[in-house]
This record gives C-alpha cells, structure tokens and sequence, in this order.
C-alpha cells in the first residue's frame, strides 16, 4: 500500500532512478496538497534514467496523496509494468504520456490534470486570454489539442504530439491542462503559472466577456520576452515546494 506499508525499493534500484521517483512523488503530492487531483485520475509521469526507456507512474486507484516513491510504477513505452509489484496502472492513462514521452526527449515529466479552471478555460473557444499576468508570461508557450474522447485510441497519440510540437503547456480542448518539463521543477512551476492563469480567467469571465480588460498589446509582447526567465525561476521555487511537502505532506520520499 501506499500509506507507508510499501516496501522500500532504495536500496534495490539506481541512485538515478531514486530520485526520480523521489521528484515524482513529490509532484503528485503538491498536485493533492493544491487540491488540483481528480480523486483517482490524471496521472504524472517520469523518465527512468537510462538506456531501457522505462517510466514511473501512479499505482491505479491510489489517491495522490497516498503516493510514495516506493509506491510507484515502473513501467515500459507500452504500458507493460516492468517490476516486481502487486499494483497495476490504467493503460489508457499512459496514452498520453507515452506519446509524449516517445516523441521528446526533454519530457522527462509530464503533468496532466483535470482541475475545475483548467477544463473551463480549455472549453472556451478563444483559449488562454491576455487578461492577468500570468497568462501573459504564457500565452506563446500553450498549444491547443482538441477533444477525441477517452485517451484510448492510439492513433490519438500521433495528433497530440503534432499539436504539442516543442512547447512545454496545453491546453486539451474539454479535458485539461498538460506540463512537460525536462525536470520536476519546470513542469512543477509551468504547471502551476498555468493553472494560475485559467483561475483568474474563469474568475474574471464570471461577470461576463464584455467588460473584462486585456492586456495591451506592448505589455504583451514586453511580458513575453520577460517570461523566458521562468526556467530560473523553477530553480528558486522547487526547494521551497519541498520544504512545503516536509511540513504538510511528509512521507512522499519513502
């Protein structure tokens, strides 16, 4: 189980693969603590350092919260679990991921989540509005997907990717937010700007469309060229995000 009684595989994988679960973990535990989980669903994923292009990924029917190192899956391109465990995964969860994973080499984590705000900005024809700054920082780092259904067909994966191009957000069109970072701590923080930005926008749309005020375009384009600093950011963020877990939600890196 994943409250503490499984055992732990520390000392019996890599140092590399260590920490990677350990970074992992910790994302699906900031994902419970912000309250952005959808009970059993949306899954984080992780590349196993190496050659064997293996991932780590949540335990099927396990609450974020409950997710320890330990506790995670590892499991080949394919979905197949490639280790000696009880838990099983949802193979149709790994769809997206696995696509991703296969076609960049910087997704070494991808987040996908389904919060009430992501949905509801992800459903709005025009996407991602200028309205705060946090959107501003992002707008040109969003790519847009559009709906199929349930993440079961493969020949999904191929489209999702095309549309993900080499951009780090998206938005899945009637479905949610996605983040891919080449550490925990860029998706960790691009994920959490994105986020950001559809609250504001759904709170800021309550009220409706017609008085809502945009950014200027100068503001814009001056944000953009701000926002390339994110990456130095993500670097200051994730220690204290840490520190945040030790406090509120020990137990992660077991």
């Amino acid at each position: 189980m994943a409250d503490g009684s499984t055992p732990s595989l520390k000392s019996r994988v890599s140092a590399e693969e260590w920490q990677a679960r350990v970074d992992l973990a910790a994302l699906y535990r900031l994902v419970a603590l912000h309250g952005w989980d959808d009970m059993i669903f949306t899954h984080i994923s992780a590349r196993v350092p190496g050659p064997e292009h293996h991932f780590l990924i949540n335990p099927y029917g396990y609450y974020f919260e409950e997710i320890t190192a330990s506790s995670l899956v590892k499991v080949d391109l394919d979905g197949n679990v490639v280790q000696e465990t009880q838990s099983f995964i949802n193979p149709a969860g790994f769809t997206i991921h696995s696509a991703i994973h296969a076609a960049r080499e910087d997704a070494h984590f991808v987040i996908h989540l389904h919060t009430v705000a992501g949905v509801g900005v992800a459903a709005q024809q025009e996407g991602l509005l200028p309205i705060g700054q946090n959107a501003c920082l992002l707008q040109h780092q969003v790519a847009y997907h559009g709906y199929e259904g349930l993440a079961l067909n493969h020949d999904e994966r191929e489209r999702l990717v095309a549309d993900l191009g080499d951009k780090p957000l998206m938005l899945l069109r009637n479905h949610g937010t996605l983040a891919v970072g080449q550490t925990a701590a860029a998706a960790w923080v691009g994920m959490f700007f994105l986020e950001r930005a559809c609250a504001q926008q759904v709170a800021a749309l309550s009220g409706g469309r017609e008085h809502v005020l945009m950014a200027p375009d100068a503001a814009q384009a001056e944000t953009k060229e701000q926002g390339k600093g994110i990456g130095f950011i993500s670097g200051l963020a994730w220690p204290g995000a840490l520190r945040l877990l030790d406090r509120k939600s020990p137990g992660y890196d077991a």
